[in-house]
């Protein structure tokens, strides 16, 4: 079924019911313009015709550079109903890389905002491929103007037919950890996505959804809910202004509200300060990077009847497991001081997890390791995508075929528990091995030292010197201090003693802030600061050393 069906679904039993919801600020007060699913429908019936109109058909690969608006999912979901196939690429990547994946991926259509436009005209070679252009505001010479005439054009659209494997949409990793790639969704994994997400949270039409992360508004609108944009810039999650975020919250009455952790880290300090509660929300779900316990601690006084929720999982299959703030402060939160990892819960329906011995070398060995063993994290189910756009030795690397089924390597690092759950250790790009019987892990270490109160955090960071290879650690203070002092030293020197890993951390390095990915602005990018590290970028202090040396 095209995921598009969904929507059409929705309109003829809720036609009344608001679909996308718009902050709007404007002298201090917000408005909130909508459309209702009936006006949703039809709107995204005359943008598909004005798509065909200009030559937007089945299989078409067509840029996507629009900023959150009323009409973003209309325009996302006019594209399913044509049959093209809806390319999504985080702008903040940098443009080295946003032109090299533009370049991959040849896109035969585009639209966007009228500023990419005047950017194609003068980057002409990455956008070489593009036939069609269109633009939400009039840019001249032959790119089509989409809301010219628009209003002329029917409201009622034949859906174009697809199969379950028909490509839907490609949506571009962000390379925190190698090049973006182009991960390829089709219409049965978008269905099975929408699915599982609607049993994990027990969502239906009496829910309203705030998505911090505008792609996940494709499901909840899917699903019937309404989804109210929020007034932020999603490209900067962690600059949000909690003050607008917790306004468009209580003013709107959301139950559901999804985004990064350096998001709702935000929120939640604004509320406690503010002694604000919010009465409405029934989940704050979290993604992106691992949660510290303390911000699942911070929301039990904020959701009076609600709680916390971290999903896990990747672009190429989301989600894979699920569990609740509850669940990790019964206990799960002690062991993840003891250097055991993060818990990111058992896996939901559908999905199987196996923990198999880690490998840099593409395999198709599935042999799976006994319970309690580390290793790397390899998924099955129907979320699992098929393959990289034209990237065959990236999938080669990715994808195993096994056991009649498809199998995704997360590139993540981790282990299994007595009651099957996942406890995860950080990537395997990430990991420091000296040898094949002697490795560290960034959550094994990291969580020892976080516990000093002047850790903001830290990361784990490989060292290499005449050919062997030690680890260190990066710390970033809250205070932003960049040069040790004995205490100091001697308080991370204490903690070090707790587990036999951290024991082995001698080289300690002090950084100002720590560089992160672009898309969550809360995962640590270890490997640059691995490098930075190597060369002594900083303040660094041996273990047991009571005076701090000069650069």
């Amino acid at each position: 079924m095209n995921i598009a069906h969904r929507i059409s679904e929705v309109a003829k039993k809720f036609p009344h019911k608001k679909s996308v919801v718009f902050s709007k600020l404007d002298q201090g007060s917000y408005s909130y313009p909508f459309y209702t699913f009936s006006e949703f429908e039809e709107r995204s019936n005359q943008m598909a015709s004005f798509f065909k109109d200009k030559g937007i058909g089945p299989g078409m690969r067509t840029l996507l550079f629009v900023k959150p608006c009323l009409d973003f999912s209309v325009i996302t979901f006019a594209l399913f109903k044509v049959g093209a196939i809806p390319v999504l690429i985080d702008p903040g990547m940098g443009i080295k890389n946003l032109l090299s994946s533009i370049k991959q991926v040849r896109p035969e259509a585009m639209i966007s905002i009228g500023k990419v436009h005047w950017i194609r005209r003068i980057l002409r070679s990455a956008f070489r491929s593009i036939k069609v252009k269109i633009s939400l505001t009039p840019v001249g010479g032959s790119t089509h103007h989409l809301y010219e005439n628009l209003s002329l054009m029917s409201k009622s659209f034949d859906i174009c037919e697809v199969n379950p494997s028909d490509t839907s949409a490609i949506l571009f990793t962000s390379g925190g950890t190698g090049i973006p790639k182009g991960v390829i969704y089709t219409h049965g994994i978008m269905n099975a996505q929408t699915d599982a997400l609607k049993e994990m949270f027990s969502l239906d039409e009496r829910h309203i959804d705030l998505p911090a992360f505008p792609l996940f508004a494709l499901f909840t609108l899917a699903m019937g809910m309404t989804s109210v944009i929020p007034d932020m810039d999603p490209t900067r999650p962690a600059m949000v202004d909690p003050k607008k975020l917790v306004r468009n919250i209580l003013e709107q009455g959301a139950t559901f509200v999804a985004g990064s952790p350096a998001i709702w880290e935000r929120v939640g300090r604004y509320c406690l300060r503010h002694n604000i509660q919010l009465g409405s929300v029934k989940y704050v779900v979290m993604f992106g990077a691992p949660v510290r316990s303390e911000i699942h601690e911070m929301y039990r006084k904020i959701l009076p009847f609600g709680d916390t929720y971290t999903p896990y999982g990747a672009t190429e299959c989301l989600p894979v497991s699920l569990i609740s703030g509850r669940e990790i402060l019964k206990g799960k939160a002690e062991e993840s001081k003891k250097g055991l990892g993060t818990c990111v819960g058992r896996a939901v329906p559908g999905v199987e997890i196996r923990i198999i011995k880690t490998s840099d070398i593409p395999k198709d060995d599935l042999s799976e390791l006994p319970t309690g063993s580390v290793g790397e994290i390899v998924v099955s189910g129907t979320q699992v995508t098929p393959a990289y756009f034209e990237m065959e030795e990236e999938t080669k690397k990715a994808k195993i075929n096994a056991d009649g089924k498809l199998w995704h390597r997360m590139g993540d690092i981790g282990w299994l528990d007595q009651d099957n759950n996942l406890w995860f250790l950080g990537r395997k790009a990430h990991r420091v091995e000296i040898d094949s019987e002697t490795v560290f892990y960034p959550l094994q270490i990291e969580a020892i030292f976080n516990q000093h109160p002047m850790v903001k955090r830290s990361a784990l960071v490989h060292l290499k010197s005449k050919n062997e290879v030690t680890p260190g650690l990066v710390i970033e203070r809250h205070d932003g201090q960049t040069r040790f002092d004995p205490d100091f030293l001697r308080e991370l020197s204490a903690l070090s003693e707790e587990t036999e890993a951290s024991q082995k951390i001698t080289r300690f390095f002090l950084h100002r802030s720590f560089p992160v990915d672009v898309r969550h602005n809360i995962k640590i990018d270890r490997i640059k600061l691995s490098h930075w590290a190597q060369e002594n970028g900083g303040d660094l202090c041996q273990k047991n050393q009571n005076t701090t040396p000069s650069k």
